[in-house]
This record gives C-alpha cells, sequence and structure tokens, in this order.
C-alpha cells in the first residue's frame, strides 16, 4: 500500500536541514515515514462509525506526511465538529466545499483506502506508528533550523541558545495523548501514602515552620507550584531561603534544591545563609566587623551549611526556555549521581524562583510582548515544569500597590501583580503580611510583648490564601530583621549551629 506519489521526493527535500548539503543528505537517507500506517488510519476512520473517538487527540493533520492525507484528515475533524458522521460520502463532500477534492486523490483515493484496508481493530496502533514519524521529522527540522542559527553567527550567542532549545521543547512527544483512566485503577495509589507515584521520589517537602508543614499537610508536595507574594523589602528572599534550609537540611531525608535568583547573586545568598544561621547581622559579617564569639558562630554555620546540597544560578534575565533546559539537566545529573551511589530516585527535591517577574518570556527580545500574556505563559511553564519533575515549584511574586491603600493593608488574590493566571496556575497560594511596616496595633504589641526575645524581632503572619489540596489559613512566625531570617513563633529545638 506503500504509494508511489511523485510529491515524495520533494517534501523528502523540505526536511534536509540548512541548506548546504543537509538536503541531500537526508533526502538519501529517507525521511522517516510510514506510509501504509497513514493510509490504514485513515481508511479505518472512513470505514467504521467509531474510530475517530479512539484516537481523538493523538494525531493532528500535520502529523502526516503525505499532502492528501493533510487534507483528508483536515477535512475528518471539519466533519466531526459537525456532528455529521464520518465516511467517504461527507468527507469527499467537504473537501470539494473547501475546493481541495482533487489535492487529497478524488473520490477514487478515498474509495481505494476504505477497499484496501487490513483492518479497523489496528487503528491505535497505525495511529502511534504515524504518531512516531511525525515526531522524528519534527526532529529533522529543528535540527536543521537549529544549524541556521549556528550559520547566521548572530552575536548574541545566548539569544541564539535561548532559541534552539525553544526548537527542541516545542516538539511534542510521541506519546502525547492522555486518556481516562479508571478509579479503581487509581485507589492503590490514594493508599500508598509516601509511594513514588503519590508524594514524589522525596516525599512532601518541608517548610521548616511547622503550622505552615500542618497546614500544607505535611509540606509542599511534587508537581505543586507554590506561589509566595508580598510588596517589596517584606521579606520573600528570606522566607525563601529559610525553606531551601530547611529541605537541605532536613533531619530525616535532605534534598537538593536549585535557586534560580535573578535579582541577587549567589554570593549575596550565600552570605544571607550564614547571617541567618550564625545569627551576625549581615552588614557586621560582609565588613568583617565581628568578635571572637562571633568568628566561631560563623565558622560553625559554614561547616553546617556545606552540607546542604543548594545549587544557585544567579543569571539575570533568564528565560523560561533556559531554566526548563538547566532544571531538567541538574535533575538528571542528580539522578544518575544517585544510582551510580546505589540509591533509587534521586534528583531535585525543590526549586525556587526568584521572581516571577524578573523571568523573560521564551525571547528577551520581545520588549513589546504584552507583559500579561507573559506571565501567564511563565506561570502555566512553571507548573508544567512541577509536574514533568515531579517536584514543588516555590516561585516568588511581587504584589499589586493596591495592597497598600487597603486598611488594614492585608495581602489578597486579586493583589497578585500582572496576571490573574498566577493564582489560576497556582496549586498554592502564600502571602507574608508584616504588621509592622504599617501602624501597630494593640494586637501586635501584645504579640511582641509575649515573645521571647521581645524587641529583637518582629511578628509576621503567612496567610495561606489558596490551597487546591487542603484548608487556607493564617500561621504566625517570627522574623529577625537584623539577620533577615523568619522562624518559627515558638522557638523549636533543631539541629543547628550550636549541635554542629
Amino acid at each position: 500500500m506503500v504509494s508511489s506519489d511523485p510529491t515524495y521526493d520533494e517534501l523528502a527535500e523540505e526536511y534536509g536541514g540548512n541548506g548546504r548539503g543537509q538536503r541531500a543528505r537526508s533526502a538519501s537517507r529517507g525521511v522517516p515515514q510510514d506510509q501504509a500506517a497513514e493510509e490504514s488510519v485513515l481508511g479505518a476512520i472512513l470505514a467504521e462509525a467509531g474510530v475517530y473517538e479512539r484516537l481523538a487527540g493523538m494525531l493532528e493533520p500535520d502529523d502526516f506526511m503525505d499532502p492528501r492525507h493533510r487534507a483528508i484528515f483536515a477535512a475528518v475533524l471539519a466533519v466531526f465538529e459537525r456532528y455529521e458522521a464520518i465516511d467517504q460520502i461527507t468527507i469527499a463532500a467537504q473537501l470539494s466545499t473547501e475546493g481541495r477534492l482533487q489535492e487529497a486523490g478524488g473520490q477514487a483515493y478515498l474509495n481505494q483506502l476504505v477497499y484496501e484496508l487490513p483492518a479497523t481493530v489496528g487503528a491505535e496502533h497505525y495511529a502511534r506508528l504515524v504518531q512516531r514519524a511525525s515526531t522524528y521529522r519534527d526532529m529533522i527540522r529543528a535540527a536543521g533550523e537549529i544549524g541556521e542559527l549556528a550559520y547566521q553567527a548572530d552575536p548574541n550567542v545566548g539569544e541564539s541558545l535561548t532559541h534552539a532549545v525553544e526548537l527542541l521543547y516545542g516538539i511534542r512527544g510521541a506519546d502525547r495523548r492522555q486518556d481516562f483512566r479508571l478509579l479503581q485503577d487509581l485507589l492503590t495509589d490514594v493508599l500508598s501514602d509516601g509511594s513514588e507515584a503519590d508524594a514524589g521520589v522525596h516525599g512532601p517537602i518541608r517548610t521548616g515552620f511547622m503550622d505552615l508543614d500542618a497546614l500544607l499537610n505535611d509540606g509542599m508536595h511534587a508537581s505543586d507550584l507554590v506561589v509566595l507574594a508580598a510588596r517589596p523589602s517584606v521579606g520573600k528572599s528570606a522566607l525563601a531561603l529559610s525553606m531551601a534550609r530547611a529541605a537541605a537540611l532536613e533531619r530525616e531525608q535532605p534534598v537538593p534544591v536549585a535557586i534560580f535568583s535573578l535579582e541577587m547573586s549567589a554570593e549575596q545568598i550565600a552570605g544571607r545563609l550564614v547571617s541567618a544561621e550564625s545569627g551576625v547581622g549581615q552588614s557586621r559579617l560582609r565588613q568583617g566587623r565581628h568578635s571572637e564569639e562571633e568568628e566561631v558562630k560563623i565558622s560553625q554555620a559554614i561547616g553546617l551549611l556545606s552540607r546542604a546540597e543548594i545549587h544557585i544560578d544567579d543569571t539575570a534575565g533568564q528565560t523560561l526556555a533556559e531554566m526548563r533546559a538547566k532544571s531538567r539537566n541538574l535533575h538528571t545529573r542528580l539522578q544518575e549521581q544517585s544510582h551510580r551511589r546505589g540509591n533509587s530516585g534521586g534528583g531535585l527535591g525543590l526549586i525556587i524562583v526568584d521572581h516571577i517577574q524578573l523571568v523573560h518570556g521564551f525571547s528577551r527580545a520581545q520588549s513589546d510582548t504584552n507583559r500579561v500574556s507573559e506571565i501567564s505563559l511563565i506561570s502555566r511553564t512553571l507548573k508544567e515544569i512541577a509536574r514533568e519533575l515531579q517536584i514543588p515549584i516555590l516561585a516568588l511574586s511581587q504584589l499589586s500597590r493596591a495592597v497598600e491603600r487597603r486598611h488594614p493593608p492585608v495581602p489578597q488574590l486579586s493583589d497578585l501583580r500582572e496576571s490573574g493566571s498566577i493564582e489560576q496556575d497556582a496549586d498554592v497560594v502564600i502571602f507574608i503580611y508584616r504588621e509592622d511596616m504599617y501602624d501597630r496595633d494593640e494586637y501586635q504589641d501584645d504579640l511582641v510583648t509575649d515573645a521571647s526575645h521581645s524587641g529583637q524581632h518582629e511578628v509576621a503572619q503567612l496567610l495561606v490564601a489558596k490551597h487546591r489540596h487542603g484548608a487556607v489559613g493564617r500561621v504566625d512566625v517570627r522574623f529577625v530583621p537584623t539577620v533577615a531570617k523568619f522562624e518559627d513563633f515558638y522557638a523549636q529545638a533543631e539541629h543547628g549551629v550550636g549541635e554542629f
């Protein structure tokens, strides 16, 4: 059933690549295709009612290499959308209406597809073969375009690399279809608490705050996009670093953490972590003005933090494609290291992005891009990365100025800056509210008076405003401004500098 249609030589040329001999080499090898599978899947759709419904979502017109088949499948989609029966007659009528009947081989070719069909029961198998060949052709096309980028030798190599990564991630995988799953097949996973399928390789990632972990059902879970939002200088980065420290030094199961810092340098992050761990103020730490006692604390803090597997990327203005590629690369590398040590699973446990508003879409050059649309793309892609790697992502976000015009200035979901899609894509949204930054009331004064180390810290509230898998609520924590550190409101014994 393999067609001898002369357009195949032209199509083989299309998938070559860079125009410098690549096309001829690709054509001589033969472009990935399965003409028989294309004919069989179309014949099955035309011959038997309900076959297209079985294949829904598996194929698109561009998955067919033969132009006749692309036209026929596009007509199938049009007829299906009108709730009409799909057969040779209705498809021929649709093609005739579009003026494409002869392009598709005419009525005779439609009849041939049906009469020479081997069997309709194998339609799903034929569709997968068509799908696989299409994916390989996409890979060839992307490779050719990447070759063109290299030959152009643009002075901005970073932009070229970003575009190359975008081309690769634009290829849809061969197994692209998600179908219904029977409830009874899922119940075992629900009961097997802590399994890889349910909780990810590492299980829930603890935040370091007992009440917050309890509210979040033991911590941040695999595939979750957790958004931490506040106005500037309220402490988003400090709280994120506290969570990174807690995850990387967790007593029972420490996990690797990746931090994309688009605002602070890696050295600044390291300094903040040492300051928070040692209790020595950042200004004294930078200037080297500390006592012998503080010197000991700093040394102990550095010794403890050296155990933490925290990977920091401080490249400014990163694009989504770069972040996705780096995350996957690091995740795979850590998994391979874990397997070499004889451990199962492995990989990243948590990714932190500081912060969403500084991330670019798939290109830094698109200065005229609608920023609301770009933020929507960013939040959606971060959620996809979390699902792909099966780990939580903690994304920091700014709040709009509207919160400061409210009394009291307690953040709300509508305050999320530039896009409501952040609220939509996030599984958990946490706000930081520090009343000490505004007018203090009697309630705040009472809390500060009752707390230990009165006068050395301020009370902050973590407001869980959205929780897709559980309850919302408020958690009181302490903020120590001299070292930019958040900690449980009532101090809990934990391993730290004093136990190093």
